[in-house]
């Protein structure tokens, strides 16, 4: 028993300064690393730029950066030496990351997407070949609903390694109705029916004035251009709206929409070459 009392007598003599320093530096370590990751939580709560969850993973990683910096001090008032410890750490991460490459390669596009933010939830864009709805950032995939609301996973590398067309980022936008009359008809009566239909729709801007042009002889028509402003979320109701408008006033104001006819003419069992037509 003398013997055990005096090897724990000496252990602490010799440890137990080192124990009190490493126990202190753990947890003032401890409450550094707390402090410091509500610290960044502030910060990127209060930028417009930073996304809730970029500020989380950015909290998490001052968080475990601070501890395993806590934690190599601790081994080192043991008389560790942690300069072997941090290249065998090193080493272990280079293979992780070598194998984990694709993740993280959408880790880093996801950083980047919630950073610079080239659209939002609540976008519609088209990105990858996809068109959809923005529902989800995360750091790893995009989640998009189509316009029939089936849900489309993108990988961030790939979203951030293609061109992105975002339709609702500008508050206006542009169409154009492309409508044919017949060669017989006049075309400033037309013109002056397809004003009569601008003129009595309100979700038309002003400004950009809106247009109508002649925009193509065709083959079978003389195809009208008609091209207006409105604001984002009028798009397709106003589209949708003009094409149904158009139809019913020419066909009011009897300007003729026509479609093209083949004719065949069979000479003594011959076919001679087709000549095309309108039909009004």
């Amino acid at each position: 028993m003398e013997n055990v009392k005096d090897n724990v007598l000496n252990l602490i003599a010799t440890y137990g300064l080192d124990v009190v320093a490493a126990i202190v530096i753990l947890v003032a370590g401890l409450m550094a690393a707390g402090w410091a990751r509500r610290v960044v939580n502030r910060i990127s709560a209060k930028s417009d730029r930073i996304d809730d969850t970029l500020g989380s993973f950015f909290a998490n990683l001052t968080y475990y950066a601070v501890v395993a910096f806590v934690c190599i001090a601790v081994l080192a008032r043991f008389g560790i030496q942690t300069t072997s410890l941090i290249a065998v750490f090193g080493a272990a991460g280079l293979a992780i990351g070598l194998a984990l490459q694709g993740t993280l390669s959408n880790i880093a596009a996801g950083v980047m997407l919630l950073l610079f933010r080239p659209f939002k939830v609540g976008d519609f864009v088209e990105v990858a070949g996809i068109s959809g709805t923005v529902k989800c950032i995360t750091l790893f995939v995009t989640e998009l609903a189509t316009g029939d609301n089936v849900q489309i996973l993108a990988p961030n590398s790939q979203v951030w390694g293609t061109c992105v067309k975002n339709f609702s980022h500008h508050e206006t936008r542009r169409i154009d109705c492309v409508i044919g009359i017949a060669y017989e008809d006049n075309i400033d009566n037309a013109f002056a029916s397809a004003q009569a239909v601008i003129d009595g729709d309100d979700r038309v801007l002003q400004n950009p004035a809106p247009m109508i042009a002649v925009s193509e002889l065709g083959d079978s028509a003389v195809n009208l251009t008609v091209r207006v402003w409105c604001d984002a979320g009028d798009y397709w109701p106003l589209r949708f709206g003009l094409n149904k408008s158009l139809k019913e006033r020419f066909d009011t104001d009897d300007i003729s929409i026509p479609y093209p006819q083949r004719a065949v003419h069979l000479v003594n069992g011959t076919v001679l070459p087709t000549t095309s037509a309108n039909i009004n």
